[in-house]
């Protein structure tokens, strides 16, 4: 009995002995335990890294194609609105010129008509003048001239004026002791500007 107590106690000595572990190799272990999880956790931060720098590449490149895209927009609408200005301007003055040739054409047609009443006009005498008749005809010819005048239509200065081809026309040369050569002694038919620009030049007379 002795004898098989004492086995037994070395059989559980022996079992103890062989469940114990060492203990370098326990912490070599945990060690390398460490180490991959140090490096699985390290190799998911290199690639967010990664993933943010690439990202945020792409969205630069994305704006800045954009703001090339608007810039460009930009450009393309101011010059669009530069052209439509000069056109705008263009056919204001093309508008205007037409209206101006319109203008001078209507007083050019009138202009015989206020010839008329002139003439008509000075072979009345004073006498004559204070007739109804007259006087009607006088203030329809005062109306009109004043009409004129509202349209910027005005007279040319032509006798005691020196002689300027741009608004006169001489038809003749005279002797004169009032004035001196190259002023205007007579006017023969009267001249009219509109505006800036002759409707029908002075036909006058120069003294030689």
């Amino acid at each position: 009995m002795i004898v098989e107590e004492k086995e037994l106690d070395e059989q559980i000595v022996e079992d103890a002995n062989s469940q114990d572990t060492d203990p370098d190799k326990e912490i070599t272990a945990a060690e390398e335990d460490s180490t991959e999880k140090n490096q699985d956790s390290a190799e998911p931060d290199d690639k967010k890294e990664k993933k943010k720098s690439f990202l945020g590449k792409d969205k630069k490149e994305k704006a800045n194609k954009l703001q090339e895209k608007i810039d460009e927009l930009e450009d393309k609408v101011k010059r669009q609105m530069a052209e439509f200005d000069n056109f705008r301007k263009r056919s204001e003055k093309e508008k205007s010129a037409m209206f101006e040739t319109g203008a001078k054409s209507v007083v050019e047609k009138i202009l015989p008509v206020v010839d008329n009443f002139e003439r008509g006009l000075a072979v009345l005498s004073e006498e004559e003048m204070k007739q109804p008749f007259a006087e009607g005809m006088n203030m329809v010819y005062k109306q009109l001239i004043a009409e004129l005048e509202k349209l910027e239509v005005k007279p040319i200065e032509a006798v005691g004026c020196e002689f300027n081809p741009e608004l006169h026309n001489a038809v003749m040369q005279v002797e004169s002791e009032e004035y001196a050569s190259g002023i205007i002694a007579q006017e023969l038919q009267k001249g009219y500007t509109y505006r800036d620009s002759v409707v029908r030049h002075s036909m006058v007379a120069v003294v030689q």
